[in-house]
């Protein structure tokens, strides 16, 4: 799997936009690698730098002061709709008869194909495949015979799918969050400013302070000059669909995400794995860096109770807690592996056990996630090449058996190793002596919330969303798009 996108807007009061957008893109970078952009407008024009690479290859000093302005906008992306190349990289900007409009999206529509022929057809003209300028062109049409309020929730009416946006209509940034709260977007407050974003360490790097998450189906509006905000509740469903993924894989353990501490989330996780397939080993260890606040939860409880829920005794420690496998932080996602001797050797190169942890030992191997499960398979040989006795594996998230829709780059289900196998059908082909996945049960219980108030797609293969030839597991109105359809105002 790979990351999703990244957000950020800013308005200030008295300098200029481009350096914090920077530092948060720069915090925001696990969201997306292949491109990044910001866009800030001075009162008078917008300015744009927007290019293919990570956040510090993208921009110079030159390019940072070239970018006027109090107020701007910010996008990290990995591409999960439309190309790999520039035409899809954002902010994606447009100018119009009522102004200049700059938008960045994390998400997926699911109608965007609808919107964008309707657009078409009324001489819309479209540079790029992505989703994200099906939004900027509907809110611009919007814009042309509506305020601003107005303009967005007619988009808001139309649009169908997961969105977390941050958008600039001329100096004025805007934050808006889809009705179900699907992607993470928050707003903090900054010395001299506000500032919107993906995930709370954004303002942490800025030495501001979390407010709190933008609420599902909300407009913020961010006030000239960071004087304030307002708050505009355009849709309010009864029943939320937050990604679960974003706590067990995607975001930084230091965010907090709907009033959860990632970490905290994760380690918590880890401590219903053990409650509910705790296996007696040696040693507990984490597949770094994502298995980590599992693994140390899972330890933490193995060394309060047994497996079976009985308590310790004061002189049994438990499942001991290591690192027995050292990553290599300066193998790329290019690396070259043409024959399977040489994919068999990037796992050495990645990952490089500690032998003396290892050998002669049970061990329990923690992960967040098996997608399709050859890098498992890969690390369960490599432990027992090392000397382990037993390896058993623990997945601190439901099997995944579906494709995901909503804005992460997932496998299809011909590629999903669980799609059409059993636990133990899996553990076979990983050549593990066990393995057990979390219930999703466990999950909504450790984010304190109802099943159906979270999107756990790819884990049930229901969704929040009406998607073709897919289940939904809720009552779902789909916008219709076409000639009559425009919303009318409340």
């Amino acid at each position: 799997m790979t990351e999703k996108c990244g957000v950020v807007g800013v308005s200030l009061g008295g300098r200029n936009a481009a350096r914090p957008l920077y530092y948060g893109l720069y915090a925001l970078q696990h969201r997306g690698q292949e491109s990044a952009g910001i866009i800030t407008h001075d009162g008078f024009q917008q300015h744009s730098h927007v290019d293919m690479g990570l956040v510090g290859d993208v921009f110079g000093e030159d390019d940072l002061d070239q970018l006027n302005g109090a107020a701007g906008i910010g996008h990290v992306r990995y591409p999960t709709a439309g190309s790999v190349d520039s035409s899809c990289a954002q902010p994606f900007s447009v100018s119009f008869k009522s102004g200049s409009l700059g938008l960045s999206h994390n998400g997926n529509l699911v109608n965007a194909d609808e919107i964008r022929d309707e657009l078409a057809g009324m001489g819309h003209a479209f540079t790029s495949d992505g989703d994200t300028e099906v939004i900027a062109h509907d809110l611009a049409r919007n814009l042309l015979d509506a305020d601003l309020v107005r303009a967005v929730k007619r988009t808001m009416q139309r649009i169908h799918g997961s969105y977390s946006l941050t958008i600039m209509h001329d100096d004025t940034v805007m934050g808006v969050r889809d009705p179900q709260g699907n992607r993470p977007l928050c707003i903090g407050t900054l010395e001299d400013g506000y500032i919107l974003a993906s995930e709370s360490a954004a303002i942490d790097t800025l030495d501001g302070e979390l407010v709190r998450d933008v609420r599902p189906g909300e407009l913020v509006v961010l006030q000239e000059d960071g004087q304030g905000f307002d708050s505009y509740q355009l849709v309010d469903l009864e029943n939320t669909a937050h990604c679960f993924f974003e706590h067990v894989y995607f975001a930084r353990p230091d965010s907090i995400i709907d009033d959860n501490l990632v970490y905290e989330v994760r380690r918590n996780l880890g401590r219903k794995l053990w409650e509910e397939s705790g296996v007696e080993s040696d040693v507990v260890m984490p597949v770094p860096d994502s298995g980590r606040a599992f693994a140390s939860g899972y330890a933490d409880a193995a060394g309060e109770t047994t497996p079976s829920g009985e308590e310790r005794d004061e002189r049994d420690d438990g499942v001991e807690f290591a690192e027995g496998l050292m990553k290599n932080r300066y193998v790329g996602r290019t690396f070259i592996m043409p024959t399977q001797d040489e994919r068999e050797r990037a796992v050495r190169l990645k990952l490089n056990p500690i032998k003396s942890t290892v050998e002669g030992k049970s061990v329990t191997l923690i992960d967040d996630s098996i997608v399709r499960g050859t890098t498992s398979t890969q690390l369960v040989q490599l432990l027992k090449d090392c000397g382990a006795e037993e390896v058993h594996m623990r997945i601190g998230a439901p099997p995944i058996v579906a494709p995901c829709y909503m804005g992460i780059d997932m496998a299809t289900r011909e590629e999903l190793i669980a799609a059409d196998k059993s636990v133990a059908e899996i553990a076979e082909t990983i050549e593990a002596d066990s393995l057990a996945y979390l219930s999703t049960d466990a999950v909504a219980d450790v984010l304190e919330s109802d099943r159906i108030d979270l999107c756990m797609g790819c884990v049930t293969g229901e969704y929040p969303y009406e998607i073709e030839g897919e289940e939904t597991d809720r009552e779902v109105d789909r916008p219709t798009i076409g000639e009559g359809s425009i919303p009318a105002d409340d």
